[in-house]
Order: C-alpha cells, then structure tokens, then sequence
C-alpha cells in the first residue's frame, strides 16, 4: 500500500465501470465508463488513491477495445463531488500531498491526451475533482436537472487541483474561469445550474434529463460525424487576462484580506494559466506541477483543517442539533400567525407561506401596516412568478394563503405564532399576553428577539410552556442560521416543534440557552465594542476598523455598523450591558452617533471611504492610541474570554456550536473555522483560558 493510500486506509472507494456499447449512427464500439461507489444519491461518489486507481484500470479497459470514442458519467443524480477529503486530515507529509496531486493529474489527463475523442455527459452533481473529469474531456453534456456544478475549493482552503486552474481558463476564458474559481467559491459556496454552466462555456450542451444518456449519445455521434461542432472562444491573453486577475485579486482581498491561503493561490494559478497551451502535453507538465505543489502546501495548513472543520458542522452539525427533543414530540403547524407587519414581518411571512404552504397570517396596529405588509408578500411572489420561479398557479395559491387582521381572534386557528414587534420587553410581554385570549392552549408563541429574556417573556402568561425563542438573521431569505432559545418553562413539545418547523423553512437550528445576546450577536456585540472603544480612547477610526479583519467577519466593523444601524447596536449594547457591566460597556461615540442621527462613520467620494467629517467631530476621543496589532490582540482576547463563559454558563452544548453560529449567521471565514480554531491557532485561547477550546487536530494539523 502506498503512502497516500494508507492516509485514505478508510476510503468508500468509487469504482468505475467499463462498458463497451453500440451506437446508432456510429461505426465501431463505444466505450461508456460509469461512475459509481455503491451508495444512492445522498452518498456522492468521490475520489481517493482506490477510486482513481479505478478509474485508471477502466480507462484501460476503455482503450483496449479501440472504441471510436470514450465517455463518462456517474450513477442516478450524481456525476462525481471530487476528491474524498475525508482522508485528508491522516496526510502528514507533504509528499504525501504531491502524490494525490500527481496520481489525480495522472488518470485525468489520459482523457485531455487521447487520441480518441473523450465526452464527459454530467448526469448530476459535478463538484471539484468530479467537474475536473469533465474539463479534462474533450466535450461536455449536462442534465437539465443536474444538481450543481462548481469549483469549491477556494471556499474550503484549497485549489482546483486536478487541472481545474490550467484547464478552465483556457477553454472559457479568463473571466469566466474568475467567477467558478474565485467568485462563485467566495460567495458561500455557489454553484452553477446547467443553464449557467452554458452560458460561461463550461458545458457544451445541455440535454433533458428523461432519457439523458441516450441524447448525449446521439448527441456524440453528431459530433464524431462532424454534424455539430462546439463553439470554443477566443482566447485573450492580453488585456483581457489582466483584468480577469486584478478582479480576482480584488474579490479576494474583499472577502478575506488575502487570510485565506487557498484562495490567495488559486488566482496565481489562474495567472500563471496564461502561459499554459492545453494542446502541448509539456506545458501541461508544467501547469500541472504547479498545483502538484500548490495542494502539498495546502494540504498541510491549519486553514484547510479549519475549512474542513467548518464544513462537517455546516453539513453535518447543522443537521443534527445538539440538545434537540425527539422529532416524534413535534406538533404539526397548519397555520402561521405574526404579529407585525414591518419588514422583518413580512420576509417571515414570505418565508414561511413559501416553505410550509399553509394559511399566514399578518396583523399590526393599523390597516395600512397590514396592507403593505400583505403587499411586500404579494410582489415578492410575483417577483418570484416573473423569474419563472414559480408557475401562474402556484404564484396564486401562495398569494391567497396570505392575509392579514387588526383582529388577534383571527389567529384563533393558527399552530405558531411569532411576534416581530419593536425591540422592547413590556411591548413582547403585552402581546404575549393579548394572544392567549385567543389561540389554542397548545399554539407555540415565538419571539424572534435578538437579545431580551424568553423567561421574562413567558412570566405571568397562562402557558409559559409554549413560549420559545425563534430568532431570525437579516436578510431572512439568505442567512441560513436559526438561534431557538429555550425559556425555564419551555416544554420539550414546544422545542421540538420549534426546531421541526426550522427544518421545513430550511434553516438550520442550534439550540442556545436563554441568556442575553444569546450567541450571535453577544459575540458580535462584544467585539464591535472592543473596536468602539479603541476609537473612544483614542485610535484612529481606519486603524481600528481595519485591525481584525484575519478575524474573518464578512466585513469590517464600522461597515457592519452602517447595516444593522448604529440605533439598533447601541439599544442591543444597552441590553447586554444590563446583563454583564463588568464586560460590555457604553460608547460615548456610538452615543453621541445616535444623538446625530447619523446612519453611520464612513463617507464615500472620489478619494474612496473616508471618515464622516461631522463624526469625526462629534465623536469624543481620548489621546491613548491603539496599534492594529493591540487593536486586534485585545478583540481576540475578548472573544476567547466571552466564548469560555458561554461555554460555562451553558448556552450552547459545545464550542462546534458557537463556530456554527458565526458561520451561518454572519458568513464568518470557513479558513477560521468560524472562531474557535483561530482561538487556538494563534494561543489565544490557552493565553485567556488555559486551554484550548478544541482538541489538537480536530481542527488544526
């Protein structure tokens, strides 16, 4: 057994199936080669040393039958999701690495490099290695209903490492090959449907997928018959490949501040794409020792064990929440109620008819709240009709599920209430209390607030019981995070409907304990106050602002400030400092910002982001100046510190949950691991704690 193959001793091996056919319209065999390691869709198949030893002794079965032509394609649903990482956290060497670099350039390349033409018909999900199979033939089919396409590895602290980076460039243009690498993987992991991967030439043609490997043999034999010539763009490797790596390099430092390895390597191998000819099997070579030696460097950093780290609980964790009742204790909700109709009201409303398709109801304090609360539901849906996302009918039925009442009696029949009110205890507490005059003993009461007491809340009603806290992330429709906060008296029924019902709108639930802030935004909170404090005391506004981003927060303080609203950030400061004084405390900046109504600290013109003038006026400051370096020591201590007393005080089950928070809540950096990895990584943890808050190597080498 080899070096590698003993890191992957556990691989689920993807075996590859030879099978020498005829084709209508085409003299002599073709050779169809099916990928497949056992398992049905939800397992996709992957490659490791087994599977590409596979697929090796495959092709050479292929070639012996001198067919006139070789494909690929996978089992039902699935193509091939790339490498089997599962293996990679038992690579300890980095010749280790090379050699999974080498064997995966190895098996592909011997479709670039045939004599025979090579067709890749993409049947399903093609991520990774799997897309690369496809890159590395000489056309490409895509299902209709193929699952997603793309290029991750960026996102996970990798490179597209089996040719990905020589390859895509030069068959669909720099550009193009910037936003699957680069942007694509950076924006939280999109994919590409088969239309899309049309439109920037990764695929040639795309085929209904009823009976699609029959139309992507006729398909093929049209093209062996020369009947049907792909189109292949020009292309430009002058100014045009200048622009595509400067925007590359832009997104990159946007998202990440050049913190994240993977993707600071992967726009050098696009660059260095430019000199690489695809037809010269030399200049391959050379191409391809470049990710040889890209991928055994990444292979062995903190930040992709980190990135792993982080995809396990985002698809794992996020899937089986810690502390969740038994799913058979769930109630079954026909009808939503929500108490308002604001913005945030009416993207719950919107969500929850989409998802759950039952009756939602809106109510507020006047007619015309309603109406245009009822009216944003409307047009979105519309919205969503005119994309053709939703057919005339559908659109229909969705609208007349959505109504709206002055009158509380109409939740009468409802399952779930939740309250969207203004950010005040007495104003949650009131409403609670009107609503049990109403609905049924059993009907769940949530709160989506992000930071007062669910037991509070619950105190003085006649079923505390019911009384859960279901609090959303803004935008709705995109953060995918669900903190559901259990009150003293929160019966496991109400819980584990709560988390039955976030399954059904598709997000994903971690259970916190009812504490002020709860996770997110206690953290956040505790950071933005570090920051804040920084400038009271006297550092310039851009040194603090720009001091922690390696942190990996999708955007800098002072910007996020800007979005959530500096009333808002203050009203929550205020409630957290009312729970723990010794540890949040009151800006006068942020103060005297909301005094002045300002929206914010940055100004934009022809010289870029400056300081507001009038903020830099009415913000008092001391004369103690902060470095970057004691900006960001300081904001990491705080966290540490912070994450240890949650961790204490019980408000998750475990560290994992706290990174799960901050990676589904506010998009912090996958190459962190959320926060706790970097905690440790940098000894911020045993320096605050004593202790690291994960062991060795679940998230680090």
């Amino acid at each position: 057994m080899s070096d590698i193959a003993t890191a992957f001793a556990d691989e689920v091996v993807t075996n590859a199936y030879t099978k020498i056919i005829s084709v209508p319209g085409i003299e002599g065999p073709f050779a169809l080669i099916t990928l497949d390691n056992g398992f049905d869709h939800t397992k996709p198949s992957s490659f490791g040393p087994g599977g590409l030893a596979a697929f090796d002794a495959a092709l050479d079965e292929a070639f012996a039958a001198n067919p006139v032509a070789i494909a690929v394609t996978g089992k039902p649903f699935i193509f091939a999701a790339g490498a089997d990482l599962k293996g990679v956290p038992a690579i300890t060497s980095r010749e280790q690495g090379l050699e999974l670099g080498r064997l995966g350039h190895k098996v592909f390349r011997r479709l670039r490099e045939s004599s025979v033409p090579t067709f890749a018909f993409i049947n399903g999900v093609a991520l990774g290695g799997g897309l690369e199979v496809g890159l590395h033939s000489h056309y490409r089919t895509v299902a209709a209903n193929a699952g997603a396409l793309g290029l991750p590895e960026a996102f996970l602290g990798l490179v597209p490492g089996w040719g990905g980076t020589q390859l895509l460039p030069n068959l669909v243009g720099p550009s193009n090959a910037v936003t699957v690498v680069i942007e694509n993987s950076l924006n939280q992991n999109k994919v590409l449907s088969p239309k899309k991967a049309l439109e920037l030439g990764v695929v040639d043609v795309v085929l209904d997928s009823a009976d699609f490997i029959e139309q992507s043999l006729a398909w093929a034999s049209q093209v062996l018959a020369g009947t049907v010539t792909p189109a292949r763009p020009e292309i430009d490797r002058g100014q045009g490949w200048d622009d595509a790596i400067a925007r590359a390099k832009a997104i990159v430092d946007g998202k990440t501040k050049g913190n994240a390895p993977g993707a600071v390597k992967a726009v050098e191998l696009l660059e260095l794409a430019r000199s690489t000819d695809i037809t010269d099997a030399a200049s391959l070579d050379k191409g391809f020792a470049a990710e040889d030696e890209a991928l055994a460097d990444l292979l062995l950093t903190d930040e992709l064990r980190a990135g792993l780290y982080a995809f396990d609980l985002v698809n794992k964790r996020a899937k089986r929440p810690a502390g969740a009742p038994d799913r058979s204790l769930a109630r079954k909700v026909s009808g939503v109620g929500i108490v308002g109709a604001g913005l945030m009201a009416s993207q719950l409303a919107l969500l929850f008819v989409r998802q759950l398709k039952v009756p939602v109801i809106l109510t507020d304090i006047d007619q015309e709240r309603i109406d245009k609360g009822v009216g944003y539901v409307h047009t979105e849906i519309e919205k969503l009709q005119g994309k053709g996302r939703l057919s005339p009918d559908a659109a229909n039925r969705l609208k007349a599920l959505v109504s709206g009442s002055l009158d509380k009696a109409a939740f009468a029949k409802t399952d779930f209430v939740i309250e969207a009110v203004f950010e005040n205890m007495d104003v949650k507490k009131k409403v609670f209390a009107e609503l049990e005059q109403f609905i049924a003993p059993e009907t769940i009461l949530a709160t989506n607030t992000s930071s007062l007491s669910i037991t509070e809340m619950a105190s003085g009603l006649e079923h505390p019981e019911r009384v859960v806290g279901f609090h959303f992330f803004n935008p709705v429709a995109v953060l995918p995070l669900l903190e559901i906060i259990k009150g003293s008296k929160t019966d496991d029924a109400t819980l584990a409907t709560a988390f039955a019902t976030a399954k059904s709108l598709k997000k994903s639930a971690v259970l916190c304990g009812d504490k002020a802030g709860f996770v997110f935004n206690r953290l956040v909170t505790r950071t933005l106050g570090e920051v804040m404090s920084a400038v009271d005391e006297g550092t310039p506004f851009d040194v603090a602002d720009n001091a922690i981003a390696e942190l990996g927060m999708p955007m800098s303080p002072f910007t996020l400030l800007a979005l959530v609203g500096p009333a808002v950030a203050l009203h929550t400061g205020e409630t957290l400092q009312e729970s723990y004084p010794d540890r949040f405390k009151s800006s006068p900046g942020l103060e005297a910002l909301v005094e002045a109504r300002k929206p914010g600290v940055w100004t934009w013109g022809e010289n870029g982001q400056a300081v507001d003038p009038e903020v830099a006026a009415l913000w008092p400051q001391g004369d103690k100046v902060s470095t970057s370096e004691e900006v960001l020591e300081r904001t990491r201590r705080a966290f540490a510190e912070e994450i240890q007393i949650m961790l204490d005080e019980g408000v998750v089950a475990a560290a994992e949950d706290i990174d799960l928070c901050l990676l589904l809540g506010g998009g912090f950096g996958f190459w962190n691991g959320g926060i706790t990895p970097y905690l440790d990584r940098t000894g911020t943890s045993e320096a605050v704690n004593g202790k690291r808050f994960l062991a060795p190597g679940v998230a680090s080498v």
